[in-house]
């Protein structure tokens, strides 16, 4: 696999099943290096195995969701303006409709339980900014006053001048008269010319305030919205959060779930009867104890809630993760050891696996069928040669995605497990070109610190292992998928045992396999990787070079400045000064003589920009060889969501810097 080939990597979303279980509809996405942006539609399939077929020719479709009665699907595009809108067509296929004009765009929504009408949530901008007045350029809007202590979230920008605000509105019937442009006409003085519409009916919005609302779930009789308030902190960050009940006549909201019950909430289900089920972690008494979470299945009951599901050994907390009501059971994703299993739970806490082996599910759906004896699940997953197929638990794959993929060629990496210094044992990867080498090595870190490398198709390493290098990754100790033990390890020790484990793991590979080259290594990480690849090269100087990107890198101006920077760096490293400068990069930034490439985007609001910039100025005023690249444009999710040719730009910048200073044959 080469640079430009990433247009092969077709993921495909979380799939929406017919209430009998005869068809799935989903959508796709890959990245398209001539339009310069990500693309998809729609798809639907026939059950159990049908073929697959476009639903939609949109840019970039998204969302499906089938009504209660499957004849409809309501799914995401953006209007004419850019904005994202809720759009419905039949479930057959046809012409889309907009069900929506939000002026700053959809982001969630959901069907009513009688197929009605939506619940959406959509940010409503403060009067004269983000284009609210036409003409009005944003450098000439007027000065935001901040109190609270937190103002920007990375991929978005401000926060406190566009909460995310409730809404409703009536479903536009999907064979109705399209509506026309009025024609240009002289009319009298007093004659207003008709407006332009656009859709069929006007949103009633049941929010107001500072406080965002985040979700969209109406309950089973469809008189409420369930929904979580976001506000502002003015004195410090609390990530814990009430769930609310909204009625839908506007008669204003109850508390479901208060603050007491220290939960962060990440999905929200309402079951057939009515049971409310939720996907949450205990942030503690402190309202920030994040680190490994424990994110586990909850059930609310008389007013409190009841975990279903044990923190410590099944872990929920994948991005993306939610539930799926399956009778009186529910479908959960658990994140295992570089995969992601499907789990089934009942109401008593007993669980099953339902989907296992060397896949990442990544959404699923299920419905009753036979006459409500029989049960058909869908899932959407990755896999070692794959980016995303639809699969039926039972039946397997219905698409084959993965195919063009597969015909540029992809490396399967081999799995290890190696003891590290002090016995624990340290679990990743060896990818290995062909050929009998010996291959200069690579060793790469993941972010997070909590996440985890996983056994996809990873562009990262493939481009890598074509460009003739071995490759070495593992999840060393604070990642995520190993319990919540190795996960919270390296509180207020980043950099100790994390940093063991990769050159531990790396050190076993190398000696165990003669096809690479000890004697000719790389570095690189992202984020958390970035931070590690920074700290190795300050404490161990056998590497030929270093690529340290979008690295969190100086944890005291990172309080000031990372959009999670209020609580993120007070759980990893403390709030003292000793205990910040004991694990902080820029501290030990004297003690590199690696020659560094740092790379950062502009508008990367998770580890700002500046932590970059005063990094590489650190190395340059030393006398350390480095390079900065800065990415125009885009935010902390650059490698996985950026523009395709600054993707492309990014690895020929990797694999230019490791010809000059680590080349391959």
């Amino acid at each position: 696999m080469r640079a430009h080939d990433i247009d092969t990597l077709v993921s495909v979303g979380r799939p929406a099943l017919a209430p009998d279980g005869s068809f799935a509809v989903f959508a796709t996405s890959r990245p398209d290096l001539v339009a310069n942006r990500n693309v998809g539609q729609l798809w639907r399939v026939e059950l159990p195995g049908g073929s697959p077929r476009r639903l939609t020719r949109g840019v970039a479709d998204a969302g499906p969701q089938l009504s209660p009665d499957g004849k409809v699907v309501a799914f995401l595009r953006a209007d004419a303006k850019g904005k994202t809108q809720i759009h419905v067509l039949p479930a057959g296929g046809g012409e889309p409709v907009q069900a929506t004009d939000a002026p700053a765009g959809v982001s969630s929504y959901a069907w009513s339980p009688d197929g009605a009408r939506f619940a959406y949530t959509a940010r409503v901008p403060e009067a004269g900014r983000y284009g609210s007045v036409e003409g009005l350029e944003a450098s000439a809007e007027s000065p935001r006053r901040i109190t609270g202590v937190r103002w920007h979230a990375n991929g978005l920008g401000y926060l406190a001048d566009r909460p995310s605000h409730l809404f409703v509105i009536d479903a536009p019937a999907v064979d109705a008269e399209p509506f026309y442009e009025p024609a240009p006409a002289v009319r009298g003085a007093e004659e207003e010319a008709p407006a332009k519409k656009l859709v069929a009916a006007s949103a009633t919005q049941l929010t107001t305030g500072e406080d965002s609302y985040q979700g969209a779930v109406f309950t089973g009789d469809g008189s409420e919205i369930l929904t979580v308030p976001d506000r502002i902190e003015s004195e410090r960050r609390d990530l814990r959060g009430p769930l609310v009940a909204v009625r839908v006549d506007g008669a204003g909201e109850r508390e479901v779930l208060g603050i007491e019950h220290n939960l962060a909430f990440d999905d929200i289900l309402v079951a057939p009867d009515g049971t409310i089920a939720v996907i949450a972690a205990d942030m503690g008494e402190s309202g920030i104890d994040f680190i490994a979470p424990g994110d586990a299945l909850w059930l609310v009951d008389d007013g409190a809630p009841r975990r279903l599901t044990d923190p410590d050994s099944i872990d929920l907390g994948e991005v993306g993760s939610h539930i799926t009501a399956l009778g009186d059971d529910f479908l959960v994703q658990n994140r295992t050891r570089g995969r992601v299993e499907l789990l089934r739970v009942t109401r008593a806490g007993e669980v099953t696996t339902v989907l296992d082996g060397d896949v990442e599910v990544a959404g699923h759906a299920a419905a009753r069928i036979d006459d409500g004896v029989g049960e058909r699940i869908v899932a959407a997953v990755a896999a070692p040669d794959s980016f995303g197929e639809l699969v039926v638990v039972g039946d397997g794959p219905v698409t084959d995605f993965g195919a063009t993929l597969r015909t540029v060629g992809v490396t399967r990496p081999v799995e290890r497990e190696f003891p590290g210094r002090d016995g624990y044992p340290v679990h990743g990867w060896i990818a290995v070109p062909d050929g009998e080498g010996p291959f200069p090595v690579i060793l790469q870190i993941h972010g997070g610190p909590y996440a985890s490398y996983g056994i996809h198709a990873f562009d990262e390493t493939q481009v890598l292992v074509d460009a003739g290098y071995a490759v070495v990754y593992s999840n060393p100790r604070g990642s995520a998928g190993y319990g919540r033990a190795h996960g919270r390890s390296i509180r207020g020790r980043m950099g100790t045992v994390d940093f063991d484990d990769v050159i531990d793991f790396l050190d076993s590979a190398v000696a165990e396999d003669a096809r690479l080259d000890s004697a000719r290594v790389g570095i690189m990480g992202g984020s958390y990787g970035g931070y590690l690849t920074a700290w190795v090269i300050a404490h161990d100087h056998r590497f030929a070079g270093a690529i340290v990107e979008r690295g969190f890198l100086d944890p005291a101006t990172f309080q000031g400045t990372s959009d999670i920077g209020s609580f993120f760096g007070d759980e990893y490293v403390g709030t003292g000064a000793d205990a910040i400068a004991a694990q902080s990069p820029m501290a030990v930034v004297s003690r590199v003589s690696t020659p560094t490439l740092v790379m950062h985007s502009e508008l990367d609001f998770r580890c700002p920009l500046e932590q970059a910039t005063r990094y590489y100025t650190a190395l340059k005023r030393q006398g350390t060889e480095a390079e900065m690249l800065v990415f125009p444009g885009e935010d902390h999710e650059l490698t996985r969501s950026g523009q395709p040719r600054h993707r492309i730009e990014r690895f020929s910048a990797v694999l230019d810097w490791w010809q000059r200073h680590l080349p391959a044959s």
